[in-house]
Parts: C-alpha cells; structure tokens; sequence
C-alpha cells in the first residue's frame, strides 16, 4: 500500500526541497519504491534530483491539466535511485489554466491514484503558498511531513499550517493527518533553537521526529552537483541525519530497515 506524504509549509526557506529529494533517497536506499512529485513551479526538488527541469517534458502541469499522464511524465533520478514527476515554471500558470476543470482539487489525487500500486512511498514537494497546487497534495495526501526551524516566526508559520491542515480535513482530504514535524538547519547551541525544540515537544509530542537535521554545508552543495546530499557527501552530518529520518519514517510504518550507506560512486 503506497503512502503519500505531502512535504509542506507555508514559510519559504525551511527546507521543504532538501527534505523531499534526500528523505526520497533515503528511502530508495531502503529498498523503497518511491516517487517524488514536485509540485513548485522553481522546479528546484527536479534539479536536486539530478533532473533537467528547462527540459523536462511532460511536467507536473500536463499531468495536472490532463494532458498527460504520471507514466508519461515521470523521468528517474539516476543516482537517487528514485523516480520524479518533474516541474518549471510553466507550473506557475496552472491555477489559472484549472479554473474551469472539473474537482480541480483533486487533480492530483486521481493521478497519482493510477500508479499508487508501483510505489511504497509518494513524497510531493509543495510551494510555501497556500494556492490550489498546495490544495491538490494535501487533498492527495494520508499525511504531512512539516519542516520547520526552530525560530519564532516558525512557531506562527506552524500555527497557520495547522489550521490548514484542519480545513483540509474538513472540507476535501477527511484522511489527512500530520505525520511529523522536522526540526531543520538546527543549531544546538542557540539557545532559542533549544527553547523552541522543547516547546514543539510539549505541544506535539510524538508528532515531532526524534531526527534533528542540523545546518550543513554540504546539503546546500548538493543541489548544484544535481545530486541529493545523502550521495553528494554521504559521511557528512547533514546526510547521516537524513539516512536516519528515512529509518525513522520506516519504523513509525513497522517496515523493516536496511543497514545501507549513500555511495557517491
């Protein structure tokens, strides 16, 4: 049974991509089938997966219009070991282009339930807008992973997520649920990352992945060797924590987890 994870948050530069492409990878090291939808019209999830976006097509937008469907469309990151429905910035034109199509929220959902069976996990990289591309994963989705630094604006940036994720529920996906919240870019010795981290736990609990992502240099590398970071530099701090968010995911699924290591051979 395949589970779609939307990777979303409403606050740019927390770290939504760099979660997708590497927790993808983490999980195809895993022996995961896994397919990873990039549903920003940067196209950055695509680059970082080794994907290129300027010449990519179909893309996400033909599949969302109808015009072509997720076999068509999806294209293999290499060295990921995963396979990406791509994304450019013709996907910035969609919300117009949908305006008249039929359970438009929906689009997604009914795609990705065609090729459900192929996959393990499905992981959609979402915009930090709140627009119908948004709308679509979360109708899509069972559940959503939030990146999130441990900042005061983040905490407000969660607030309005969560309340998000709660329409949503109400009104188009009664499945959704959040999967986790993931601390990124942390800094142990900030003494503000640390009061935040703690108050997540104490208001989210389990919610909040054991997993800390810290900053790293090597993860901002990786993007431009269009390699995620867990094969760019697998020794590195920031790959080592996303190999085991990847085993974590697993376990709160009761799947078994391989000993593998990113090569970068």
């Amino acid at each position: 049974m395949s589970r779609i994870l939307a990777i979303a948050n409403q606050k740019g530069g927390v770290g939504k991509t760099t979660t997708a492409v590497n927790l993808a990878c983490g999980l195809a090291q895993n022996g995961q089938r896994v397919l990873l939808v990039d549903l920003d019209p940067q196209g950055n999830a695509t680059m970082g997966a080794g994907v290129e976006k300027r010449t990519a097509m179909p893309t996400a937008y033909q599949v969302l219009l109808g015009q072509a469907d997720i076999p068509a469309s999806r294209l293999r990151s290499q060295r990921g070991g995963f396979d990406v429905v791509p994304a450019n910035r013709e996907l910035s034109g969609s919300e117009i282009d949908m305006v008249e199509i039929e359970s438009r929220e929906y689009r997604l959902k009914a795609e990705l339930a065609r090729v459900a069976h192929e996959y393990d996990f499905v992981l959609v990289d979402c915009a930090p807008t709140l627009n119908l591309l948004t709308v679509n994963a979360l109708a899509a989705a069972d559940a959503v992973l939030i990146p999130m630094q441990c900042e005061y604006y983040a905490l407000e940036g969660l607030t309005d997520l969560v309340a998000t994720i709660k329409k949503v529920k109400a009104r188009l996906n009664p499945a959704i649920e959040i999967e986790g919240l993931l601390r990124v870019m942390y800094d142990p010795r900030s003494t503000l990352a640390q009061q935040v981290a703690a108050e997540l736990k104490s208001h989210f609990g389990d919610k909040v992945f054991n997993t800390v992502i810290p900053r790293n240099v090597r993860l901002a590398e990786a993007p431009s060797h269009g390699l995620p970071g867990v094969v760019y530099d697998p020794a590195s701090k920031g790959a080592q924590a996303y190999l085991e968010l990847a085993r974590e995911v697993l376990q709160r699924y009761g799947i078994a987890v391989q000993q593998t290591q990113a090569s970068a051979n």
